[in-house]
């Protein structure tokens, strides 16, 4: 299934965007499936997928519901601990959303997408309207840390005690924590890991939706560094809202050469590695599919042939190599070997970069991004000797160890 992961600076019109994308893959004979967490005019508002149009259904991402279902089966598992201490359970009518649920129940719905309730309904192309960019981002990373944690905090190698848990539940009167916690938390890193495949398989891009305009242009230029950090690629970068040009009122014609000038920025900095799709502005809001249909008429440029905002979608154009990352071998000093990691980072800046080896794993933070990277077999039998940013690319030198890497003669 080919997945498209839209965001971009927020006001910048990505919902809308996204509806449009996933109606316009769905006017060309894909099944679709859109998943949005705001209402869209004309659309189902259940949560779901539910029938648009030909082609193509919607599902709403409803956090409340989630976060209270997820309370409520937590307590039912840990009832008996509650019991043991006199604890009062609560109703889901008094359960209040707390922060960060709008994040888990956008997890929960792309596993149910993914490879969970809706992975059998043969949808060809999954379109998920994500929050604003730097949320998005840090959603994204979200299953690698989670999982991370889950090992940390309960490792696999630690519950060789398994057969005396009974035990000691049957002398308590209860079931012992332990027991429920770790298939809990056995069952989460199922749940994440499937997410993670989703997010990381070749087959799933970002389409970066912005107003063309300075406060986009920067938010843009940042973004690519964490896009590239957690290995992400953009497929196209639609610029919405793009004004007539030519036209006879001095303000008006302003408005659009500022536009103008942005777009041929990025036309620059984003092609060849990203297609660009210019969304026009319709002088209102779009309001239902019929509006939607009429942004379809992007006009791209650059080394693309526009097909409109059903361009990228290809089933055929991978979203991801193997390994965004790669590994040199050039010839050490003195005839040492010497293995050098390459990491393309576009638009970091050395003063902002923190590199840290702890053990098998590569702490890399890169302005407001932050990434713990395991490290590869073959590295963790080497010593850190040297990093430097050049041309976007963080290289860094790693020496093999001789107590763990002997040489051969």
């Amino acid at each position: 299934m080919r997945t498209v992961l839209v965001t971009g600076p927020g006001g910048a019109g990505r919902t809308t965007v996204a509806a449009a994308t996933a109606l316009a893959a769905a006017r060309r004979g894909r099944r679709t499936l859109l998943l949005s967490a705001d209402a869209i005019a004309g659309f189902p508002p259940g949560t779901e997928p539910a029938e648009v149009t030909d082609g193509l259904w919607s599902a709403r991402i409803d956090s409340g519901a989630h976060f209270r279902a997820e309370l409520l089966a937590l307590q039912d598992q840990a009832s008996g601990v509650l019991d043991l201490l006199g604890g009062n359970r609560l109703d889901g009518e008094e359960l209040t959303e707390l922060p960060g649920s709008d994040q888990l129940a956008l997890l929960h719905t792309l596993r149910r997408a993914a490879g969970g309730d809706w992975s059998d309904h043969g949808y060809e192309l999954l379109v998920v309207d994500l929050p604003p960019l730097r949320e998005a981002l840090a959603v994204l990373a979200l299953p690698e840390q989670l999982r991370r944690y889950l090992r940390r905090l309960l490792p696999q190698e630690r519950q060789a005690a398994r057969a005396l848990r009974p035990m000691l539940a049957q002398l308590a009167g209860v079931p012992m924590p332990a027991q429920w916690l770790y298939e809990a938390a056995a069952r989460r890193d199922a749940e994440l890991a499937a997410v993670q495949a989703l997010i990381e398989d070749r087959n799933t891009t970002l389409r970066l939706v912005a107003e063309p305009g300075p406060a986009a242009e920067g938010a843009l230029r940042t973004a690519r560094t964490g896009l590239a950090l957690h290995g992400l690629r953009v497929d196209t970068l639609a610029v919405n809202r793009v004004l007539p040009r030519h036209s006879a009122d001095p303000w008006f014609a302003a408005l659009a050469a500022q536009q103008e000038k942005t777009l041929g920025r990025w036309y620059e900095e984003w092609a060849p590695a990203a297609a660009l799709c210019e969304v026009p502005h319709l002088g209102r809001d779009p309001r239902g599919p019929d509006d939607l249909a009429l942004l379809d008429t992007g006009v791209g440029g650059g080394l693309f042939e526009s097909d409109g905002l059903a361009a990228g979608l290809d089933q055929r154009r991978p979203g991801r190599a193997d390994d965004p990352w790669w590994i040199e071998e050039p010839d050490g000093l003195d005839g040492d070997r010497v293995l050098v990691w390459c990491l393309p980072l576009p638009g970091a800046v050395k003063s902002e970069l923190q590199l840290v080896r702890r053990g098998n794993e590569l702490l890399l933070t890169v302005g407001p991004f932050h990434r713990i990277v395991p490290l590869e077999s073959g590295l963790r039998r080497c010593t850190v000797s040297g990093a430097a940013l050049t041309d976007g690319v963080l290289r860094v030198r790693f020496t093999p160890d001789p107590g763990l890497w002997p040489r051969t003669s």
